[in-house]
C-alpha cells in the first residue's frame, strides 16, 4: 500500500464547540500519538482525508505534512456521526519505517466455486503483523472451481512476505457446501409443518 500525503495543521482549541468550528471549516479534529510521546491535536482536511479512506482503505499510511515536518502515522480510530454519515474525530498512531504494525485486513473472495455449490465466508477479514509500509490493501482466497467439501483455514491464506498471521490458524474462513436440492428443500418445508396441530372448532353445545 503506497503512503499518502495530508498536509494538517496543529489545534489549540479543544471541547465540543472547537470540535464543531473546526469541522464547520472544512476540517476532521484529530490526535496523534504514540512511541512515548505527548498526544498531539491535528485538523485534517475533511475532503482529503475522506478521499484517502474510500480509495486506500482505513489501513493507508499517511505521511503528514505538520509545521513543514513529516510524520508517518496509521489510522487507528475513525469515528462517523450515526445518523449524519460525517467524519466526526479521527485518531492516529505514530509509525517508523520498519516497524510492524498489527492490522485487520479485509478478506476477498475470487473466482465461482463448482457448479452445484455453496460458498459461506466465516471471516471476512484476518488480523496480521506486517510492516507499516507493505500493508496489503486485502487479502485474496480463489475458489475458482472448488469442489463441495472443500475448507479454508486461516492458516492456508496467503500472506505478504514478512507477515505474521494473529488470527488463530484453525478459524474457519470459507467453507464450500453441496447445495440443497429442491427436493431437499421441499422435504423441510415438509418436516416443518409435520406435528402442528390445528385448534379444532369450540362444540355448540360446549358451556
Amino acid at each position: 500500500m503506497s503512503e499518502v500525503r495530508l498536509s494538517v495543521e496543529p489545534r489549540t482549541e479543544f471541547g465540543k464547540g472547537a470540535a464543531r468550528r473546526t469541522r464547520r471549516a472544512g476540517k476532521i479534529p484529530a490526535v496523534l500519538y504514540g512511541h512515548g510521546s505527548d498526544p498531539r491535536h491535528l485538523s485534517l482536511p475533511a475532503l482529503e482525508f475522506a478521499r484517502v479512506v474510500r480509495e486506500n482503505g482505513s489501513n493507508a499510511v499517511l505521511t503528514l505534512d505538520i509545521d513543514n515536518a513529516a510524520e508517518l502515522a496509521l489510522t487507528k480510530t475513525i469515528v462517523v456521526h450515526p445518523l449524519k454519515n460525517y467524519i466526526e474525530h479521527v485518531d492516529l498512531l505514530v509509525v517508523k519505517r520498519g516497524e510492524k504494525v498489527t492490522v485487520d485486513i479485509p478478506v476477498v473472495l475470487t473466482g465461482d466455486a463448482a457448479p452445484g455449490t455453496l460458498v459461506a465466508q466465516d471471516l471476512d477479514s484476518l488480523s496480521i503483523e506486517v510492516e507499516a509500509l507493505h500493508i496489503p490493501e486485502q487479502l485474496e482466497v480463489s475458489i475458482e472451481g472448488v469442489q463441495a467439501g472443500v475448507q479454508v483455514l486461516a492458516s492456508q491464506v496467503t500472506l505478504p512476505p514478512g507477515a505474521e498471521l494473529l488470527t488463530d490458524p484453525e478459524a474457519l474462513v470459507v467453507a464450500v457446501n453441496e447445495a440443497p436440492s429442491e427436493a431437499s428443500m421441499e422435504t423441510d418445508v415438509d418436516a416443518e409443518g409435520a406435528g402442528v396441530v390445528e385448534d379444532k372448532p369450540e362444540s355448540e353445545n360446549a358451556e
